[in-house]
């Protein structure tokens, strides 16, 4: 069973930035695509970014195209989500998951594993 380990999350103030990274816990698992979704209370699980592996080729919520930015590091085998210009609406439980043959990256059951998840929290 591959876990995906993803850092720890944290507290910013409204207009700072957070970086969350997620590795599968096997190198030898191939990802075709990462993705990050986030939920916050009350509300559905929803789509942020994506990222096909060999490609780069990435994904993202209309919403957040400019402020969230989704890399990756071959050699670490992990990605990472860079968060800038945080505003308190993005307060939720960011997720992880990954996959090897997802079609569509910004639905959730495309996706094989998912991380644990992450509390961000931004404060006005």
């Amino acid at each position: 069973q591959v876990q995906l380990v993803e850092s720890m999350g944290g507290l910013a103030q409204a207009g700072g930035s957070l970086r969350l990274s997620c590795a599968p816990s096997e190198r030898t698992f191939s990802i075709g695509v990462l993705g990050w979704f986030r939920q916050a209370p009350g509300k559905e699980r929803e789509f942020v970014a994506a990222i096909r592996w060999n490609t780069e080729y990435t994904y993202y919520s209309g919403s957040l195209k400019g402020r969230f930015t989704v890399s990756r590091d071959n050699a670490k085998n992990t990605v990472y989500l860079q968060m800038n210009s945080l505003e308190p609406e993005d307060t939720a439980v960011y997720y992880c998951a990954a996959g090897q043959n997802v079609l569509l990256p910004q639905r959730t059951e495309g996706y094989d594993y998912w991380g644990q998840g992450t509390q961000v929290t931004v404060s006005s």
